[in-house]
C-alpha cells in the first residue's frame, strides 16, 4: 500500500485535476504532509462554494492534540486587511480622510506630510519598529500601541524616506492605522472588529488575540505555532526557546497582525470582500484597486491591506502572513472565482502550497512533492547540459545559466549563488539548496538535448536553449 501510495504521488495531476480537484488536492496535500511536513488546515473555494477543507496534524504538538476545521491560527500579517477595512468603514461614514495627516492623530510623532493613505499603501517612509524596539526597549515588557508610538516619538527615529516616493513594507504603518481606529471610533481596536466585522459577518471563531498576553483567556480548539528545533529534532513552542529574538515583548501590537481565525472565518471574509457585504461597491473596489507599486519588473502591486498582481493564471487578489511558529495565505483569482486558504502552525511554505493547488485548478500539469534521491550521473552527458536559458514567466523572460565545476552543474545567476544542480537521473536534476525546484532535460536519440523544463513547486516552465 506505502508503494501504491508513493507512485501516486509521483503522477503528474493534469488528468486528475481535470475530473475531480478535491482528489487531485488531496493527492497534493497528502505529498506536502508526507514530504515536506506541512501542518496546518487548508480550504479550497470555487465559485462560490468550498470543494476542498481539510486539517492535517497537531494543533498542540506536546499534547498530541488534532486540528480539525475549526481550529484558530494567528493570522500574522493577513491581518492587514481588517485593520484597512476599519479605517476604509470609517472613511465611508465620513468619520476620517484618506488625506489626514499622521500628526493629526499623533502630534507628538515628528513625520510632516505622512497620511492615512501612505500608511495604507507602505508609502510612509515610517522607520520599522520592530528594529527599533529590538535595540532599545525593554525585552522584559509587552509593548502594546501606545508604548510603540511614544517611543518612537521619544527617540525621535528618523523616517527612512520622505512619504509618498516609494514602496516600503511597514508594520508600523498598519500599527499605527489600528490607534488610528480606535481614536475616531472611540472603541478599543479588539472591540470594533468584532463589532463592525466579526458578528456581522458570522466570523463566529475570530478575534483579536494573542496566547501569551491573553493567557487566562485561552481560545477552544487554538493551533499554538511551533517553530522546529535543530539541536532536539522536533517541533518546540517558541516559549521554550527562551531568547530575546523570538520578539514576545511585541505580542502586545495590533493592527499588523494579532487577528486570530479558522479557514472557515476566513472564507465567510473573502465572500464579504467579494459581494461588497461591509463597504459600497466603489469604497471596496477601491480597496481590491492597485493603489502603490510594489516590484515594476514584476508588475505586483498593493491595494488597501491585499496585493494585487497577475501571473500566468490571471489576476490575482493576495496576502501572506509569518509570525514566530505561523505561516499564512489567502489568495483569491477572480477570473475564474477560485479562493485558497493555508493556514500553518509550524511555518510550513504555504505560497508554494497554495501555488501548486491554484496548478490544479487551473489545470495546470503539477507533480506533488517527493523525496528526490541523488545518484552518480554519467558525467560524458554533463557538458551537454552546459549553456544558457530563458524562460517566460508572468510575461517576463528570465535567464539562467548552467555551468560545470568539478564534475558537477551548478546553476549560475548573476547577483545570486550558484546552487548545484544534483543528478537525480541522467537527464533531471535538483536544486541542492532544499528548494522544490528541479531542471528536466529532454533529449533525442542521438543524446542531443531537444528542450527543457524549469520545475518550481510541481510546475513546469519550458526552458529554451540558446544557441551558440
Amino acid at each position: 500500500m506505502k508503494n501504491i501510495l508513493i507512485l501516486l504521488f509521483l503522477l503528474p495531476l493534469t488528468a486528475l485535476a481535470q475530473q475531480n480537484y478535491p482528489a487531485s488536492i488531496d493527492n497534493f496535500m497528502q505529498a506536502q504532509v508526507s514530504v515536506n511536513r506541512f501542518n496546518g488546515n487548508v480550504l479550497v473555494a470555487k465559485a462560490g462554494k468550498i470543494i476542498y477543507q481539510k486539517a492535517f496534524g497537531y494543533r498542540n504538538y506536546d499534547t498530541k492534540q488534532l486540528l480539525d476545521t475549526n481550529s484558530v491560527f494567528e493570522l500574522a500579517s493577513v491581518s492587514k486587511q481588517f485593520t484597512a477595512m476599519g479605517i476604509l468603514m470609517l472613511w465611508e461614514k465620513g468619520k476620517l480622510r484618506l488625506a489626514d495627516t499622521l500628526r493629526r492623530y499623533f502630534p507628538q510623532l515628528p513625520y510632516h506630510g505622512v497620511t492615512i493613505q501612505n500608511l495604507l499603501t507602505h508609502t510612509s517612509g515610517l522607520p520599522d519598529y520592530m528594529t527599533v524596539m529590538e535595540q532599545q526597549w525593554d525585552h522584559k515588557r509587552i509593548a502594546f500601541n501606545d508604548d510603540m508610538i511614544n517611543f518612537i516619538a521619544l527617540k525621535k527615529v528618523p523616517a527612512n524616506f520622505a512619504p509618498s516616493k516609494r514602496f516600503e513594507y511597514s508594520n508600523t504603518g498598519y500599527a499605527i492605522l489600528a490607534s488610528i481606529i480606535e481614536k475616531v471610533s472611540g472603541l478599543t481596536y479588539q472591540y470594533f472588529m468584532h463589532k463592525n466585522i466579526f458578528v456581522p459577518l458570522g466570523m463566529d471563531h475570530s478575534q483579536v488575540y494573542n496566547t501569551r498576553r491573553s493567557s487566562k483567556d485561552i481560545i477552544p480548539d487554538y493551533a499554538y505555532g511551533f517553530v522546529f528545533a535543530d539541536s532536539l529534532k522536533k517541533y518546540i513552542l517558541p516559549d521554550s526557546l527562551k531568547k530575546d529574538d523570538a520578539v514576545f515583548y511585541l505580542d502586545g501590537i495590533e493592527g499588523d497582525g494579532t487577528i486570530n481565525s479558522t479557514t472557515g472565518d476566513l472564507f465567510k471574509w473573502d465572500q464579504a470582500l467579494k459581494n461588497h457585504s461591509l463597504l459600497n461597491t466603489v469604497t471596496q473596489n477601491t480597496m481590491l484597486s492597485a493603489q502603490s507599486v510594489m516590484d515594476t519588473l514584476t508588475k505586483k502591486y498593493y491595494g488597501y491591506g491585499v496585493g494585487i498582481g497577475t501571473d500566468q493564471f490571471g489576476n490575482y487578489i493576495s496576502h501572506e502572513g509569518n509570525w514566530t511558529g505561523y505561516s499564512t495565505i489567502l489568495t483569491r483569482y477572480p477570473v475564474k472565482d477560485v479562493t485558497i486558504i493555508v493556514l500553518s502552525n509550524n511555518e510550513s511554505n504555504v505560497s508554494n502550497i497554495a501555488y501548486g493547488i491554484t496548478g490544479i485548478l487551473f489545470d495546470a500539469q503539477v507533480t506533488p512533492p517527493y523525496v528526490h534521491k541523488e545518484i552518480v550521473a554519467d558525467a560524458k552527458l554533463l557538458n551537454k547540459y552546459v549553456g544558457n536559458y530563458s524562460r517566460i514567466n508572468q510575461g517576463l523572460t528570465l535567464h539562467l545559466s548552467i555551468i560545470e565545476k568539478d564534475g558537477k552543474l551548478y546553476r549560475h545567476q548573476i547577483g545570486a549563488a550558484d546552487v548545484e544542480l544534483k543528478p537525480e537521473s541522467n537527464t533531471k536534476f535538483f536544486y541542492g539548496d532544499g528548494t522544490d525546484r528541479q531542471i528536466e532535460f529532454e533529449t533525442d536519440k542521438a543524446g542531443h538535448v531537444t528542450r527543457g523544463w524549469f520545475i518550481n513547486t510541481g510546475l513546469r516552465s519550458e526552458l529554451h536553449k540558446a544557441k551558440k
